[in-house]
């Protein structure tokens, strides 16, 4: 079995419930079940992983005839290819840490550099469209599914905290004398915005 990258595996497995697709396909497909316990890759990676797969020969792919408006290309797991999900899927490898990359909290990590309005709507924003995404009708393995359901509960009980924990910062002042919000962090000689 040939190493991947686990972007690799994870488009591999999207391949893996039958059926032709194409890139583009599998990308909205991602964006609707991958990216809720993993992560949902660029399209542009999703075509360079489709690539790679092919020329291992764990995937073939078909271009569209003349009958189609649009010219496309459909991948299908091959043999070998389902083989080597198999046997990664089932392998006793670490998988390694699980890593978690939120824009919205890494903004509010930087709230000294930031208004507190502007960090409440873009909470309220967060915390709408969090909302709005729950379906009952995802289609991944229920493992996967139980595990999303929690992740998302959990998150919507972090940013449903946050306007609280940013209340409570209003008005207070920073070591240096800053009001919290734009420009709070404390200059320093060594200029790392500790005292």
């Amino acid at each position: 079995m040939r190493r991947l990258p686990l972007i690799g595996w994870a488009v591999l497995g999207l391949l893996s419930f039958g059926g032709e697709r194409t890139g583009y396909e599998l990308k909205k497909w991602a964006d609707s079940s991958l990216r809720f316990f993993y992560w949902s890759p660029a399209i542009s990676q999703i075509y360079a992983e489709l690539r790679r797969l092919e020329e291992l020969g764990y995937a073939t792919s078909r271009r569209s005839g003349p009958e189609e408006p649009r010219a496309t290309r459909r991948y299908t797991l091959t043999e070998a290819g389902s083989e080597a999900l198999a046997a990664w899927a089932d392998g006793a490898d670490d998988p390694g840490a699980p890593v978690l990359k939120h824009p919205l909290v890494l903004r509010v990590r930087l709230g000294h550099l930031a208004a507190p309005g502007t960090l409440r709507a873009l909470v309220e924003r967060h915390l709408a469209r969090t909302r709005a995404e729950r379906t009952e009708e995802w289609r991944f393995p229920r493992i996967a599914l139980d595990w999303s359901e929690r992740r998302y509960l959990a998150e919507l009980e972090l940013a449903e905290a946050m306007p609280a924990d940013l209340d409570r910062l209003a008005g207070t002042r920073t070591a240096c004398g800053h009001s919290y919000g734009l420009g709070a962090s404390c200059p320093t000689a060594r200029g790392d915005g500790t005292d």
